[in-house]
């Protein structure tokens, strides 16, 4: 998440809304968010409801989810999926802004 809040303005210069969903409770995620003043939206997913519906992995043995990153145009049609093998597999910022930029020509 340090890494979308790193280039958040240019998420936001190419009309694009980040939305981190995470594994924790909504209170501690309000914490978590608060603390790190995220400047994008977060949303508590405990009981993995959002997870399910994108197919994203829950492995406990991985630390709980498995990273995805998914581009949903403005009509709601997913554009882009990338599921990450490990917290190490997690495209740049540069390639996903890419994507968006392809996404909005």
């Amino acid at each position: 998440m340090a890494q979308l809040r790193r280039d958040y303005e240019k998420f936001k210069e190419r009309d694009t809304e980040v939305i981190a969903v995470g594994p924790d409770s909504k209170n501690d995620f309000e914490k978590f968010w608060d603390h790190k003043n995220m400047p994008f939206i977060g949303l508590a997913d405990p009981e993995h409801h959002i997870a399910r519906l994108y197919d994203q992995e829950v492995n406990l043995f991985k630390f709980g989810r498995v990273p995805l990153q998914i581009l949903i145009d403005k009509e709601g049609i997913v554009r882009y999926v990338h599921y990450s093998k490990s917290m190490a597999d997690i495209p740049d910022n540069g390639e996903i802004l890419e994507r968006i930029s392809e996404i909005n020509a």
